[in-house]
């Protein structure tokens, strides 16, 4: 006879089941998701990695509650930190948004430090830029529809005339 205690199946069923009714969106909204995700971009180029920063976080949580209200216009804050902002109907995730980002890397010429003709690239570049090491996100659900994702980055990037990495 084994004195190991069962666990009754329809507890575990009960258990998987309510895991699985948690979005997926969750598990990718962490501050450690948000680093991740940075750092893997910024790993392919030879850049070293951020780490998450509880004031800049507070700082992109301010931000994107004012945004909230209206998502229609992604004005930047015009604030110390470098930043990006994203914004997605019906959810984005913070690993979604970074690697939107991180999709303009096609877009980019590292010899010419620019953008292809018509295309935005300084995303892409805040998310590898060298020198900035410190980083903050949030998301907000958007009053008008749709989920905002910001992250600002300290110091901030994309200085003229310099290359990102």
């Amino acid at each position: 006879m084994s004195s190991r205690p069962t666990v009754p199946l329809h507890l575990i069923f009960l258990v998987v089941l309510t895991l699985a009714s948690i979005p997926l969106s969750i598990a990718q909204d962490s501050p450690q998701d948000y680093v991740a995700a940075h750092n893997a971009a910024r790993s392919q180029v030879g850049v070293g990695p951020m780490a998450w920063d509880e004031s800049v976080a507070g700082y992109a949580r301010d931000y994107a509650s004012k945004l909230a209200s209206d998502c229609t216009q992604l004005v930047h804050s015009q604030g110390p930190y470098g930043e990006n902002l994203a914004w997605a109907s019906p959810d984005l995730t913070g690993t979604g948004a970074v690697n939107m980002w991180v999709g303009e890397k096609s877009d980019y010429d590292y010899s010419s430090y620019s953008c292809a003709p018509g295309k935005d690239c300084g995303h892409y570049t805040q998310v590898v830029w060298r020198n900035s090491v410190r980083l903050g996100c949030a998301k907000a659900q958007c009053a008008t529809g749709g989920t905002l994702v910001t992250c600002n980055y300290d110091p901030p990037g994309n200085i003229d005339g310099q290359k990102p990495y």
